[in-house]
């Protein structure tokens, strides 16, 4: 993330919870990196860094970026995402940990080792945060809450609306107009 107006540069790592921040508008950018890609990246486990905001300089010693565009430059030349670990998170939007360990020829220990170094979130969590990005697109797309509730795995609107506010910290409808 950057922040043109004090020139910070740092990393959000991978959030359990909400993490609301008071910026003013348009002050703040981001890039988001493919899932499971934190590692190449910033080479420390995606762990390392839950629920935290770590400058870039701490992570990446001697890095000097100037700019937002350096830091999407940055980014690009050092993203690499491993196959497998693209196809567990494609295999955990829609199965168990365990039907998905076995898939992809893992125990559910050491896939729950990888997750954690890849993504920064056991499985579950994986799967609970996988889920509420499909729903926020759904939303985002305009679909009624209790489509996007049925549609992204949710058992229903309700259950959506605790996710949400758990993971955002905000209503969905709130969340939306952002």
């Amino acid at each position: 993330m950057w922040s043109p107006s004090t020139g910070a540069l740092f990393v959000a790592g991978p959030d359990t919870q909400a993490q609301l921040a008071v910026v003013e508008p348009g002050t703040l950018y981001g890039v988001r990196l493919p899932p499971g890609a934190f590692p190449s990246v910033f080479g420390v486990p995606a762990h390392a860094v839950r629920d935290l905001r770590v400058p870039l300089s701490e992570l990446v010693p001697g890095v000097r970026l100037r700019s937002f565009s350096d830091m999407v430059s940055f980014c690009a030349s050092r993203v690499v995402v491993d196959p497998a670990l693209a196809a567990t998170a494609s295999l955990l939007r829609s199965a168990d940990v365990a039907s998905a360990a076995w898939e992809i020829g893992l125990s559910s220990r050491q896939l729950r080792r990888r997750s954690l170094d890849a993504f920064g979130y056991p499985p579950k969590v994986l799967q609970r945060v996988l889920r509420f990005d499909a729903a926020m697109r759904l939303a985002w797309d305009g679909l009624p809450f209790a489509s996007v509730a049925a549609e992204a795995g949710y058992a229903d609107q309700a259950h959506l609306a605790r996710e949400v506010r758990s993971l955002a910290g905000v209503p969905l409808s709130q969340l939306i107009r952002s």
